[in-house]
C-alpha cells in the first residue's frame, strides 16, 4: 500500500495532472481532447497520462483509432482513507490554550518594562 500511496500522491503533485483528473470527472475523453486546453505538446500530455495510469488514477482504451481516457476513482480510496486519519483531531482553540498557559506559567514581566530596565542599567538604547 505504501508504494501505491507514493505513486498516487506523486501523480497528484502536478497541477497539470490534477487538471486532467478534474476534466475526466465529467466524462471519458479522447487523448486529443484532454490535450486541447493545455499549451504543451501531445507528447508532454501523453507523459502526464502515463504517470496517471501508473498510479492507477486513469485507464486508457482504444476505440477505433482513438485512445480514450477514463477516470478510475477507486484508486483514490486508499489515499482518502489515509488522509481521513488526520481529520480525527480537533482544531486547536488558541484562546483556551492561551488561558491555560497564563494559568500554568508564572507571571512574565512586560517586554517593554524589561527593555526599559535594560537600557537604564547598560546605557544602551537598543531594545
Amino acid at each position: 500500500m505504501r508504494q501505491d500511496l507514493d505513486q498516487v500522491f506523486s501523480a497528484l503533485a502536478d497541477p497539470t495532472r490534477r487538471a486532467i483528473l478534474t476534466m475526466l470527472l465529467e466524462d471519458d475523453m479522447a487523448v486529443t481532447d484532454v490535450a486541447e486546453p493545455f499549451e504543451m505538446s501531445l507528447a508532454a500530455i501523453s507523459k502526464h497520462l502515463t504517470v496517471l495510469m501508473q498510479a492507477g488514477l486513469i485507464s486508457q482504451e482504444k476505440r477505433g483509432r482513438v485512445k480514450w481516457c477514463k477516470l478510475e476513482p477507486d484508486a483514490l480510496k486508499d489515499a482518502s482513507v489515509w488522509m481521513q486519519g488526520f481529520g480525527q483531531f480537533e482544531p486547536v482553540n488558541l484562546d483556551a490554550f492561551e488561558r491555560f498557559l497564563a494559568a500554568e506559567l508564572p507571571e512574565q514581566p512586560d517586554a517593554t518594562a524589561t527593555a526599559t530596565a535594560t537600557t537604564a542599567t547598560t546605557g544602551d538604547d537598543r531594545p
